[in-house]
């Protein structure tokens, strides 16, 4: 199997590390003690991949912002890893200046403009440092990975990219142009580290056709400049790929604007949108013990924790993409078997402490030598297992309390039926109007799921019914206006998304399944099991990777950059179905969409497919956009 891009990247950065050279295999070796200075893009870039442990082992004893106050350390070197922005290189030139390192190796996430390499060439002769400056390198790792299969573009300046600016409608032609750059720049540093050149498709009139056509444009001037193309030679790491090329399909947000608003049920997905999670990192509120505080005391303040769901998290590489009911019952399981494994170390040492002469003991002593010997050496093993499961117990609780005091099962079995039209059991104004369902946040992302996915919209008097209840529910009905807007636009372009026929199984309410010792306490809660469907992005990529012929995609155009003549052919080449694809959403994504692929690709062998997005946000998020919008 080819290595995944979270590798790939992580290989680069430590590549990087290492002064640029490849990292020597025998460890025994002191590295080199050295100093990491970054900016926020960089800080964004490296975080999710590499543990402050790594840094050190790597040889990196301070890791700073190149924005911060940094005192002298003349005798050690220095590697920058930086955009290359104006204020970047200014600070460059002014650390030159002050001569604060041994040497200089300056990394740049994206490429260097030659004027900018002048300027910081004239700083260096200028403060008589030119043999310090002793490498420069454009890294083209402008992008951040989360998953083995899933990178976002940035987390700074994400507005810049954001839903909101490109669909404003005052937008200026030099601004979009300017979006596109940066989204086409991120793109080409991904396809760079994947070492692969793709063959794109893209739905016509959209911004995803504007970013395909620059991107094919990039990827074309860097092939044909045959000295210093990127994608030639050693770099292409050989037979990463099979003889195919990978095929990368871009995707326009506004295909499907309900699932970003979607209430969801995977364990992954929920922590998105109910906690505060990005970058991999998630951070719980931690609720303070019950007791009563004595009266006119100051309410105690809540104690934010944070904690890193990472790759070496085995529990969350197994359920991140489970039902949030198997997941309670999961971390239950784990935290039976580690007090079995506890109690049983307690045991042994209560043995241990036996008095007497007596043979019994004497011969119990040295068969359970051997058991302590073994349960001492597990014990490190122990204590990680022991902080993984209060991880997952303290998360899981938190987003228990948001699913049962915002009733999320009731509004995801809902939606769910929305979806897929199938028959309702109530009314969409019954939850609307029920004072306990929900925030009023949650009961605008219901009404627009059913105003986006209504074959024809509510006549006016029931919308100014719904109106009214959404008033009432304080609702700000901002992010309507323009959904309506949108509505009518798309009605014109195209047919509404097809959500494939869901279905969600209620299987009775919880209390059977849990036993009654359980840490969660889930009564109430329906235990819902998914069906697997392909939502709008899984569909389009099912039809474009299998070459099957649909009207929805059929008329997608068709780029390869490796082809002489950029042909303006929406035919494609070669008919064989494809292994590997990328998809990409210009305008951004979530994480109820990577799922959905990850299922996808889970059920074909040997298929490999990424999930990209210009940023990730949670439904909370993606309102706040949709209501600027609105407000227009």
């Amino acid at each position: 199997m080819a290595a995944s891009i979270r590798e790939k990247q992580t290989a680069a950065l430590k590549r990087m590390l290492n002064f640029n050279a490849p990292p020597l295999k025998n460890t025994a070796a002191e590295p080199v003690w050295k100093v990491l200075i970054y900016d926020r893009f960089g800080q964004d870039i490296i975080s999710p991949l590499l543990s402050v442990k790594e840094l050190r082992d790597m040889g990196i004893t301070l890791h700073l912002l190149l924005h911060s106050d940094r005192d002298p350390i003349p005798d050690v070197p220095a590697i920058y890893f930086v955009m290359p922005t104006e204020e970047n290189v200014d600070r460059i030139c002014q650390d030159l200046r002050n001569q604060l390192y041994e040497s200089y190796y300056l990394n740049f996430i994206s490429a260097i403009s030659r004027s900018k390499l002048e300027d910081i060439a004239s700083a260096a002769l200028a403060a008589n440092a030119v043999n310090l400056v002793t490498k420069v390198f454009d890294q083209y790792l402008n992008f951040i990975t989360l998953e083995d299969d899933m990178f976002i573009l940035c987390n700074q300046n994400k507005e810049h990219i954001s839903y909101h600016a490109i669909n404003k409608p005052d937008i200026m032609d030099t601004d979009m142009e300017g979006i596109m750059d940066t989204i086409v720049d991120s793109l080409f540093c991904f396809f760079v580290t994947l070492g692969a050149v793709p063959i794109i498709r893209c739905p016509r009139g959209n911004a995803a056709e504007m970013v395909a056509v620059k991107l094919d444009k990039k990827l074309r001037e860097n092939l044909r400049d045959a000295r210093n193309s990127l994608f030639t030679g050693d770099t292409m790491g050989t037979g990463q790929f099979s003889f195919q090329r990978p095929l990368f399909v871009l995707a326009d947000r506004n295909l499907d604007l309900a699932t970003p608003l979607h209430h969801t049920w995977t364990y992954q997905a929920l922590i998105h949108d109910v906690l505060d999670f990005h970058l991999n990192r998630v951070s719980v509120e931690e609720s303070q013990g019950s007791e009563a505080s004595p009266a006119g005391a100051r309410p105690k303040k809540k104690n934010k924790k944070s904690y890193d769901l990472t790759a070496a998290d085995k529990f969350w590489q197994k359920h991140k993409g489970s039902p949030f009911p198997e997941v309670a019952e999961a971390v239950q399981e784990e935290l039976d078997t580690y007090r079995a494994q506890e109690d049983e170390v307690k045991r042994l040492k209560s043995i241990m402490g036996l008095e007497g002469e007596d043979d019994g003991a004497i011969s119990m002593l040295s068969d359970n030598t051997a058991k302590l010997t073994s349960a001492v050496s597990s014990l490190p093993e122990l204590l990680e297992k022991k902080r993984l499961i209060d991880l997952h117990t303290n998360v899981a609780t938190a987003v228990l309390d948001h699913i049962k005091s915002r009733k999320l099962d009731v509004y995801f079995e809902y939606e769910e039926k929305l979806m897929s039209k199938s028959t309702l059991d109530k009314s969409l104004l019954d939850i609307i109007s029920d004072p306990d369902a929900g925030t009023a946040e949650d009961k605008m992302r219901l009404f627009l799921i059913y105003y986006i996915t209504s074959q024809q919209p509510p006549s006016e008097a029931d919308l100014e019914q719904y109106k009214k209840a959404l008033v009432d529910a304080s609702c700000d009905l901002s992010p309507l206006n323009y959904i309506k807007q949108w509505k009518a636009f798309t009605k014109m372009a195209a047919t509404p998304a097809n959500y494939g026929s869901s279905g969600v199984k209620p299987m009775g309410l919880f209390s059977r399944v849990m036993n009654t010792g359980s840490q969660f306490v889930m009564e109430g809660v329906k235990n819902l099991v998914l069906k697997q469907h392909n939502l709008p992005v899984t569909r389009i990529l099912d039809n474009l990777m299998e070459m099957k012929s649909n009207p929805e995609t059929d008329d997608y155009r068709y780029f390869d950059p490796k082809m002489l003549r950029g042909s303006e052919s929406s035919i494609p080449r070669n008919k064989n179905p494809f292994q590997e694809a990328i998809v990409f959403v210009v305008g951004g994504g979530n994480y109820i969409e990577y799922q959905n692929l990850v299922d996808y690709t889970k059920a074909r062998q040997g298929k490999r497919i990424l999930y990209g997005c210009s940023e990730l946000f949670n439904a909370g998020q993606f309102i706040k956009q949709l209501s600027q919008l609105g407000q227009k």
